[in-house]
């Protein structure tokens, strides 16, 4: 369905993910509710506001993305990623434009009539970009100037669009996640840490060139938690209140009460420690649970396909999906330095949740192809 006949007989889709994949999904929409019950009834008088958002604007494109995604055969991706590619990249472009719309100082959405985040579909386009391109060939893994060097430049020009928006955390995901591309390709060592050594100038470098820049005072906050408890890190101090009042078993369903004045982007970023107070340690870690069991449920299929294209797709979401669980709740529960990175699947944003949505479709279009 959707696309050329293929070699590889269809079967059924692998039942485990699937069933994580909408656990996590409908486990969001429940304490969305929660977490923005209070703040849909003081912003617009209805305490579903948020929520019907998101149904309409996050779970019913994501089920549309879906769905359509679980039956384009994912070779055909392989055709289809360099004008999608493109039109990602002048998309990225165009939120410098007049279509352009600015909040909080970042220049990261479009308004064509719908307003979006262009670089969210990066998460889609880059990663297929960059699995299709590294398994066209052993050049590609193994040559400098053929392969390292034009990894490199993409790597480079992404980057260079998403900083100026700015978009630093997504930079870091997105990078990270290429170059655990790139070494599951089969790339040499010594490019790899070639990259390391690369990016790691370029973010110290920038801490010495911009020492008065939000990304810098993020870190510095990080560092010493006890300054600026109510500026630079307010936002963590709440975090961490929330979550401490859970306990083992939470204050209740719908019970928080740092969501409601105290703790900023409560439905956002922040989302987290609204359940691990009203679920408490357990909640927590029930839903790190899930994420875990769907991660590592990729990254099996990753290991068991035969198809190289295959694998690095899975090891691409797989990862994506990983490091933006993790920096999201290790920057809310001050692990790391705070980020301002959405939950997958749980978070708020209806652009967000259509691509992860999608991108699930993709992985299980995969699993109908490949006998695991």
């Amino acid at each position: 369905m959707f696309g050329i006949k293929n070699i590889h007989s269809e079967h059924k889709p692998d039942f485990l993910l699937i069933v994580f994949i909408f656990i996590i999904i409908a486990f969001g929409l429940v304490m969305l509710a929660s977490a923005s019950s209070d703040l849909a009834k003081m912003e617009f008088g209805n305490s579903y506001f948020y929520l019907n958002h998101q149904l309409l604007y996050g779970l019913l494109p994501g089920l549309i993305g879906f769905f359509i995604a679980s039956n384009i055969y994912y070779q055909n991706y392989k055709k289809l990623i360099i004008p999608l590619f493109i039109l990602n990249i002048i998309l990225l472009v165009l939120v410098f434009s007049p279509l352009g719309v600015t909040s909080g100082g970042a220049s990261r959405w479009l308004n064509i009539g719908l307003i979006f985040q262009p670089s969210e579909f990066l998460k889609i386009f880059f990663i297929i970009y960059i699995a299709a391109w590294l398994s066209g060939g052993e050049k590609r893994k193994n040559s400098f100037w053929g392969g390292f060097v034009p990894f490199l430049a993409i790597c480079g020009l992404i980057s260079f669009l998403l900083l100026i928006q700015p978009s630093t955390s997504i930079v870091a995901i997105l990078m990270l996640t290429a170059l655990l591309i790139y070494f599951v390709s089969g790339a040499k060592i010594s490019y790899i840490l070639i990259t390391i050594a690369l990016a790691a100038t370029v973010f110290f470098g920038f801490l010495y060139l911009a020492p008065d820049s939000y990304r810098t005072q993020r870190i510095m906050s990080f560092m010493d938690p006890n300054q600026n408890v109510l500026s630079a890190n307010y936002q963590i101090n709440q975090s961490l209140i929330a979550i401490g009042s859970g306990n083992i078993f939470g204050v209740g369903y719908g019970e928080s009460t740092t969501k409601i004045r105290y703790l900023p982007e409560p439905i956002g970023d922040s989302i987290f420690a609204v359940i691990a107070e009203e679920l408490g340690f357990v909640g927590g870690i029930a839903l790190i649970l899930c994420f875990l069991i769907l991660i590592t449920r990729i990254f099996i299929l990753a290991k068991r396909s035969r198809d190289h294209f295959a694998q690095l797709l899975l090891v691409g979401f797989g990862s994506l999906i990983g490091i933006q669980v993790f920096v999201n709740m290790g920057s809310i529960s001050g692990l790391i330095p705070l980020t301002g990175v959405p939950l997958p699947f749980i978070s708020y944003g209806g652009t967000a949740l259509a691509v992860f949505m999608t991108i699930s479709g993709i992985i299980v279009n995969i699993t109908k192809h490949e006998k695991n």
